[in-house]
């Protein structure tokens, strides 16, 4: 079955961070590019960061640079978003999915069930 999974959200305080990951099978993970998306409560999804498919290049919307952190590993098919200095902004559902940013922001793409995020003190 091809699915993406999502784990490691959670609550916590404006300047903590957290590390989430996402568990791809039933595809060839490294022929993809692979991108984080968000959504907030009444809005729609947004980019976040995307990933190229070996050669690590980054992209990242301008909100979270230099904050998160996209990685992935080919040889466990898992992605990575580590979240750093979090602010109230970034409580929103994450999402993993299959694809870059012209791809999928919008369109519809394969992506995972989400994890999420809250930023509270």
């Amino acid at each position: 079955e091809v699915q993406l999974v999502e784990s490691g959200g959670g609550l916590v305080q404006p300047g903590g961070s957290l590390r989430l990951s996402c568990q791809a099978s039933g595809f060839t993970f490294r022929k993809y590019f692979m991108s984080w998306g968000r959504q907030a409560p009444g809005k729609g999804l947004e980019w976040v960061s995307t990933i190229e498919r070996t050669s690590g290049n980054t992209y990242y919307a301008d909100s979270v640079k230099g904050r998160f952190t996209i990685s992935r590993d080919n040889a466990k098919g898992t992605l990575y978003l580590q979240l750093n200095s979090l602010e109230t902004e970034d409580t929103a559902m994450y999402y993993c999915v299959r694809g870059g940013s012209d791809e999928c922001f919008p369109g519809s793409c394969l992506r995972g069930q989400g994890t999420q995020v809250t930023v509270s003190s």
